[in-house]
């Protein structure tokens, strides 16, 4: 029996990580572990394979934000298309659409590298400050109000964050990682919807 099971420092070393984050896993529900009656941890070794697993299952798929980004694109797609009779989209001509296809795609290019990111990234703030300056200017060349500039904006944030909300049901993500994708987003997206804004107050100036 004694080889079945671990104590807390010699299960952290075997996952890798300092003996206060195991004790944390323990404490949240992550990882199963059983205490004696003198107060101690011990970890199943059958489990410890199994968490090991489990994170290298994480790590192969591609990255969570690459799920994510696979999932959002094909997601706009098929609200666009759903959306296609809206008064929004029937201001614009094929090229104007195409303008907006072009902008979309940079921007999502611009959104998986910042949340690819632990931190960081203000020069990728400022490119979607940009996309979001662009989609301003374009909008008042058609003669778009704010609200409805907005809109298409606030379109694409509703679809991107109901994908990542939806994560944890259709992938392998944890709670925490799925978090912290959403905080990013969040910050880049609110970066992008203020640029929007600025570019409308000074066209009134």
């Amino acid at each position: 029996m004694t080889n079945q099971w671990l104590g807390l420092n010699e299960a952290a070393k075997r996952l890798g990580v300092h003996p206060t984050t195991l004790r944390r896993w323990s404490d949240t529900g992550e990882i199963a572990v059983m205490i004696t009656p003198g107060g101690h941890r011990r970890f199943a070794v059958a489990e410890i394979e199994r968490f090991t697993n489990e994170r290298l299952k994480l790590r192969a798929v591609g990255g969570l934000e690459q799920i994510w980004a696979q999932q959002a694109m094909t997601q706009t797609r098929l609200e666009i298309v759903n959306r296609r009779d809206t008064p929004w989209l029937a201001l614009f001509d094929e090229s104007d659409r195409e303008h907006k296809r072009v902008l979309g795609r940079r921007l999502m290019g611009v959104m998986l590298q910042y949340i690819s990111l632990q931190a960081g990234g203000d020069d990728l703030l400022e490119e979607a400050c940009a996309i979001g300056r662009e989609h301003a200017r374009h909008a008042l060349t058609v003669g778009m109000p704010l609200v409805a500039a907005m809109r298409i904006v606030l379109f694409f944030r509703d679809t991107l964050i109901d994908v990542a909300l939806q994560l944890p049901e259709v992938a392998n993500v944890r709670p925490e990682a799925n978090t912290r994708l959403l905080r990013r987003m969040t910050n880049l997206l609110n970066a992008v919807e203020l640029s929007v804004a600025e570019v409308y107050d000074q066209s009134k100036q």
